[in-house]
């Protein structure tokens, strides 16, 4: 696949997607950046809000094979990663065997991940930054692509467990798909007064067809001038005085990452400062603790973001 093709393919999955959800046309196409990053995202927001719809719209839009965890606090490890079995063979004599969780699979929906206790949520780590099981010694490689798309609902709702910092960081972006206006929210209820759009959705690619944007995403370029912009950006989030940690150097990788989408979703094979601009909220908003008394609260951090954005210059060419 070419960088020529990508814009193309983009639009039938934002078109795609936006059949099924109204009024996130940001979060869907921040959510087709990373698919073609291959990217995990937490999607944050309120119930009821079409968090899990939408990811189910990109299953079946990508072609890919899809299982759903619905997580809760008595969701072990094993359910999610697979589990050593005893097998009796036609023979008679037993083995130990390998039984496959849902993790297993091209897109992983982990629904409401913060109601799952914090042991389970350390058992997705190893999976989502190295896309492989290990289980009695013997590695498992998970199918490719490989996405986790996970949901939760604010932290500070009753039965639900804080994602520790270590796991935050690995999601690539962070999206709130939000409440639609008035206008599109009455679109939705006449969408849904005899059938659920979902249910006339078809694929638009496929796993190898995803692979191969995913490798054509890779080849686009950045200047030395583009760069110092983003390690200037990347700088200002360490310097900040209302900013308790700043963007680590895989938080500033994942944002050329995004970047790289957003140009080839343009169909241009290098990056510009407003490729940037233009993904750094989204890939940075979760990394970025907060001085003391804003530590949970993800909309301050998203003004210090807009804050950082507006204050550090943009190179002029």
């Amino acid at each position: 696949m070419k960088i020529q093709d990508i814009p193309q393919l983009a639009e039938k999955l934002r078109q795609g997607a936006g059949t099924v959800i109204r009024g996130a046309d940001d979060t869907i196409y921040m959510l087709t950046a990373a698919l073609f990053c291959g990217g995990h995202v937490l999607l944050e927001d309120l119930p009821g809000t079409g968090k899990t719809t939408l990811v189910n719209a990109f299953a079946v839009l990508t072609g890919c094979d899809s299982k759903r965890v619905q997580c809760t606090p008595d969701l072990m490890p094993a359910d999610i990663t697979g589990f050593e079995m005893l097998v009796q063979q036609p023979d008679g004599s037993r083995t130990m065997q390998f039984r496959k969780g849902p993790v297993f699979t091209n897109l992983l929906l982990a629904d409401e991940i913060n109601r799952m206790a914090p042991r389970s949520q350390a058992g997705l780590l190893e999976c989502m930054a190295e896309h492989h099981v290990t289980s009695g010694g013997v590695r498992y490689d998970l199918p490719k692509p490989f996405f986790v798309i996970a949901t939760q609902n604010p932290i500070e709702l009753q039965g639900t467990f804080p994602l520790p910092e270590a796991q935050l960081d690995r999601f690539f972006m962070c999206l709130a798909p939000g409440v639609p206006e008035r206008d599109q929210e009455r679109e939705i209820l006449k969408d849904r007064q005899t059938a659920d759009p979902l249910d006339a959705l078809k694929p638009v690619t496929d796993p190898e067809t995803l692979l191969a944007a995913q490798q054509a995403v890779r080849t686009v370029s950045a200047s030395d001038a583009v760069l110092d912009y983003l390690l200037d950006l990347a700088d200002a989030t360490r310097r900040h005085k209302k900013i308790r940690f700043g963007l680590s150097t895989r938080g500033a990788l994942a944002v050329r990452h995004a970047a790289q989408a957003a140009a080839a979703m343009e169909g241009r094979d290098y990056l510009l400062p407003d490729d940037i601009k233009k993904v750094f909220p989204a890939v940075c908003t979760h990394r970025i603790h907060a001085a003391e008394g804003l530590l949970t609260d993800r909309q301050a951090a998203r003004s210090l973001v807009g804050e950082i954005l507006d204050s550090v210059p943009v190179p002029k060419s």
